[in-house]
């Protein structure tokens, strides 16, 4: 017993040692054997890290960037263990990957706190939850919020204003503060009916806003240092669970307080929905046609539940739970960021600013409605160059499910000075989507396109038509399937906050621009450049508008 005991085990420590062997060789191969070793790209910097690390130093946006300019529209470059990543700006081949979920599918990089919301779902799954959330952002929705937007805008207004009279009425504020408090407060209000209060100075914290400021206030600025450890449970995120650690316990503990209190608020309004169901007549469903309400989560309960939905496409509860992480997420952080970069631009812009104000001016109340607010044309140029200039999330990532030829609109030059038209990619590839490098490119928008310059948009570039983006000509809300599906929500969200804001205030910049940098923790933010422990700032002076 004890020598088939033995031998059974020295046979699977054989097996292992193969298996080892045989992927180290496929690792070692592959710069000679891939389909992209002609593609052009950055040396390989180390046979492990590849050019992580690079893009750890220097920022992957900015490195990107760099990149694109040393090797054109089309390059490949390595991470962890020899892996190799393709980006290109190339309009045709982004439409492929965009449009094409089952041959180009989610990274997997998705946090572990979103589970299997809609930012993570796949396949059947991905396409049922968007079937039965769309009426939830649909336009009729979003108008019925855009009064809440202005509510929650001039409240931040009124907190502002209270600081800089006590300040004789000149005050340095660090503008990304408040405004992630505001949309924080929007999307509790409009995602769960949830009241964060966070923009009241004598509010009570909570459980969940606890929560959530536990996972956000990470982004202390030190920069995504690369472990092997971390790049293994990057590339292998079962290892997560597998191995635990201490940085990955505040995460866990507010998975589990979200999940909580996500669950009493289903069931709280699963129960509203059956009553009110109920006094229409038994057996009574509300149809999808008749789905209204205030908040994302009861909406999206409701047209679950709506008769006209087919058995096979509702939603299990726990797909509609993990929708909470979701809204809160992608609900929250990406419009406060935005608005933050939009109000550094007007600072940087002086004209551009007095502009915007004189139109906001003249409309003759605080609370426009969302027609009202979507007809301000210079409004909507300067969000939508702001959005272009300083996307909040500057890149993302599809993985190919199976080996594919990617068409191009423009060939490049490979390695061996040999135009080609198309790119053979390998399955388990991965395709960067550089949001950012698509809506800065020059042989887009021109020599100026890093500039914010609002009245570009009054005669766009003929190549911005070719941007597969589902608004505006740029790609900070993506295309295809899996385009966001609250841009409506964001848009009019972060009008409401200009309206109000820049309708009440000057703007000036309290230290040198060059002081402001970006970083990337989940979306790109600004920090000061020799203060970064002190996580996320955008100091303004401000100054009340007399009329």
């Amino acid at each position: 017993m004890a020598l088939t005991l033995s031998t059974l085990a020295l046979s699977v420590l054989v097996a292992a040692a193969f298996i080892g062997i045989h992927k180290l060789i496929q690792i070692l191969l592959r710069p000679i054997t891939s389909p992209l070793r002609y593609v052009p790209g950055p040396p390989n910097s180390s046979l492990l890290y590849g050019n992580s690390r690079d893009l750890a130093r220097v920022g992957f946006s900015d490195m990107v960037l760099a990149w694109f300019q040393a090797y054109g529209h089309v390059f490949r470059y390595r991470v962890f263990l020899n892996n190799e990543h393709l980006v290109t700006t190339d309009s045709r081949a982004l439409h492929h990957i965009l449009t094409q979920p089952d041959i180009f599918g989610k990274s997997g990089r998705v946090s572990p706190l979103l589970g299997k919301g809609l930012l993570a779902a796949e396949g059947e799954q991905h396409r049922n939850q968007r079937h039965v959330m769309n009426p939830a952002f649909g336009p009729a929705q979003i108008r019925e919020l855009t009064s809440l937007f202005l509510e929650k805008s001039l409240q931040l207004r009124d907190v502002w204003m209270s600081q800089i009279e006590q300040q004789d009425d000149v005050a340095p504020i660090n503008v990304a503060d408040g405004l992630s408090k505001m949309t924080l407060d929007v999307i509790g209000l409009t995602g769960f009916n949830y009241e964060f209060d966070a923009l009241n100075p004598n509010g009570k914290p909570n459980e969940l806003n606890e929560a959530f400021s536990m996972i956000f206030g990470t982004g202390d600025g030190k920069g995504g240092r690369r472990t092997v450890l971390n790049l293994l449970e990057l590339y292998i995120p079962r290892l997560r669970q597998i191995l635990p650690r201490r940085r990955n316990k505040p995460v866990s503990n507010a998975h589990r307080i979200m999940r909580r209190i996500g669950a009493q608020l289903i069931e709280e309004k699963k129960r509203e929905i059956l009553e009110e169901a109920a006094s229409h007549g038994p057996g009574a469903a509300p149809s999808r046609q008749d789905v209204r309400g205030r908040d994302l989560l009861s909406l999206l309960i409701k047209a679950n539940m709506a008769k006209d939905v087919p058995e096979g496409q509702r939603m299990s509860d726990e797909d509609i739970l993990a929708q909470v992480p979701t809204f809160l997420v992608a609900g929250h952080e990406t419009t406060s960021t935005a608005t933050t970069w939009c109000l550094f631009a007007l600072t940087q812009a002086p004209a551009v600013q007095k502009k915007l104000r004189e139109e906001l001016l003249s409309v003759g109340t605080d609370m426009p409605t969302m027609d009202e607010l979507n007809a301000l044309p210079y409004l909507d140029a300067v969000v939508a160059e702001t959005l272009r200039v300083h996307s909040p999330v500057p890149q993302t990532a599809r993985v190919a499910k199976r080996d594919d030829v990617v068409p191009l609109d423009k060939p490049f030059m490979d390695s061996n000075g040999k135009m080609q038209d198309t790119i053979r990619v390998p399955k388990g590839t991965f395709a960067i989507i550089p949001i950012m490098a698509v809506n800065k490119s020059k042989a887009i928008w021109g020599e100026d396109a890093d500039e914010f310059r609002p009245e570009r948009w009054e005669k766009l570039p003929e190549g911005a038509a070719n941007i597969p983006g589902v608004w505006g000509h740029i790609l900070t809300f993506l295309g295809g399937p899996r385009a966001c599906i609250g841009f409506r929500f964001s848009l009019v969200e972060m009008k409401a906050l200009i309206f109000a804001l820049v309708r009440a205030f000057e703007f000036t910049l309290a230290v040198p621009a060059d002081d402001i940098i970006a970083k990337s923790v989940v979306v790109r933010r600004p920090y000061l450049r020799n203060d970064q422990k002190k996580g996320v700032q955008m100091p303004l002076i401000m100054k009340p508008v007399r009329l």
